[in-house]
């Protein structure tokens, strides 16, 4: 006959179990908590995997280098006057193609099992699809920061001072965050990342270029002008200029506070249902 033995610290093991069998069970965690700790969980990816920080850091000044030493001579006749007008319309255009990575990495989760995981927890539904846009947000303003800093450095002096600087700055990322709500949705609808991406850019871009980022509308042929006029990203553009030149324009912010919170409202609901039914 063979005889049974005690693993060694099964006792150990048994009090311990005894222990938290007698405690009351911890207060589950509201909201708020719950959506910040996601958040959090997106600050973690990024202190492991920096090269994520790329996007936001290289490909704005890029844009901004290549975009007034190319093309600010023919278009505004100096490189200066060209900083001056088309800074704020890239801080737009750089915080909003981030808002693609939103969506990016939300069918990364779900494709690879993540959101299976988190569907299980006793915790507030959204607050995965919350958090992950808050920290987003974090990216969305160092995309900003650097973009503005380099400006400084390269000549560019908003007449808002450092006040218009960060009022631009948190109105864009306000827009970014309501947008960012409508690739999310695309991020739960497509089969693989790179189809998010693919689809994401091809929506954003032409959107972008035919905007007030670039050039006036005033030089633009009659049909594509009124279209530019319209688009809110021109909006979003001409608000951000308004706010760094110390003349804040009223209408232009508060029809891009709209769209942000009418996006926010369409999309937001539609990706958590989605999350849900995914």
């Amino acid at each position: 006959m063979t005889t049974t033995t005690r693993a060694p610290g099964s006792a150990d093991t048994a009090a311990v179990r005894r222990a938290i069998s007698s405690t009351p069970r911890p207060t589950r965690p509201g909201p708020l908590a719950t959506a910040l700790a996601f958040g959090w969980r997106g600050m973690l990816k990024v202190k492991h995997v920096p090269e994520q920080l790329l996007d936001v850091t290289v490909t704005p000044v890029m844009f901004l280098l290549m975009f007034t030493y190319l093309f600010g001579g023919a278009i505004a006749g100096s490189t200066s006057a060209y900083l001056d007008y088309t800074l704020p319309g890239l801080l737009v255009m750089s915080v909003l193609f981030t808002t693609v990575y939103s969506g990016v990495a939300l069918n990364t989760d779900l494709t690879k099992g993540v959101v299976d995981r988190f569907r299980s927890l006793p915790i507030w539904r959204p607050a995965p699809l919350v958090g992950s846009l808050l920290g987003d947000s974090v990216r969305y303003v160092i995309a900003g920061t650097v973009l503005i800093v380099v400006g400084v450095a390269l000549g560019f002096r908003p007449d808002g001072g450092v006040t218009g600087a960060v009022a631009a700055l948190a109105l864009v990322v306000a827009f970014s965050f309501g947008l960012s709500w409508v690739f999310s949705v695309l991020g739960l609808l497509m089969r693989s990342p790179n189809a998010v991406m693919n689809a994401g850019f091809m929506a954003i871009f032409p959107l972008t270029f035919l905007s007030n980022v670039f050039v006036d509308p005033a030089t633009l042929p009659g049909p594509l002008q009124a279209f530019v006029d319209v688009n809110p990203i021109s909006v979003l553009a001409t608000a951000s200029r308004s706010l760094m030149a110390g003349a804040p324009d009223g209408a232009a912010i508060l029809v891009s506070l709209a769209v942000a919170a009418a996006l926010a409202a369409v999309f937001l609901p539609l990706t958590t249902r989605l999350y849900r039914s995914r």
